[in-house]
């Protein structure tokens, strides 16, 4: 008699389990699973990151209110979650956290936090979009027009 493939319900013989697949990074993401990935991240970076490591902001240390609005701010957030995930979850080390902290938390909030920074622009209470730098040509090694 056929054994039952745990997780499926199916009375087919038992299968390897593949592994799931590892989230893909924000950038890559469009429509309703970007949409989702940022609702999770955002809810991440307001009720732990922030209330954690949010520090006074500052001329020399900004924060935008509106960070969700500035990609570089999106990207390296959701990196920082992915590593937050993956150093702190069920399994991971019990070095992890203090990994986190070093290797992630610290550059990421510094880079973001800095003067120059993605957030160079905002104020509290008053968002800047920062404006993207200009290009001559798209993709300028692109094969000729026909």
């Amino acid at each position: 008699m056929p054994t039952k493939n745990p997780g499926t319900g199916t009375g087919n013989p038992a299968a390897p389990q593949e592994p799931l697949a590892p989230p893909l990074f924000i950038l890559y993401l469009e429509g309703p699973a970007y949409a989702h990935t940022l609702r999770q991240l955002t809810l991440w970076t307001h009720h732990v990151l922030l209330p954690v490591y949010g520090r006074e902001v500052t001329s020399a240390s900004p924060w935008c209110a509106r960070w969700w609005e500035h990609p570089e701010a999106i990207a390296q957030l959701h990196g920082l979650w992915l590593a937050w995930g993956d150093l702190t979850g069920p399994g991971s080390p019990l070095t992890g956290p203090a990994m986190w902290h070093r290797d992630y938390m610290s550059p990421v909030m510094a880079t973001l936090r800095d003067p120059q920074g993605p957030f160079a622009g905002c104020k509290p209470g008053m968002h800047r979009g920062k404006e993207t730098p200009v290009v001559d040509v798209v993709d300028p090694f692109a094969p000729p027009p026909a």
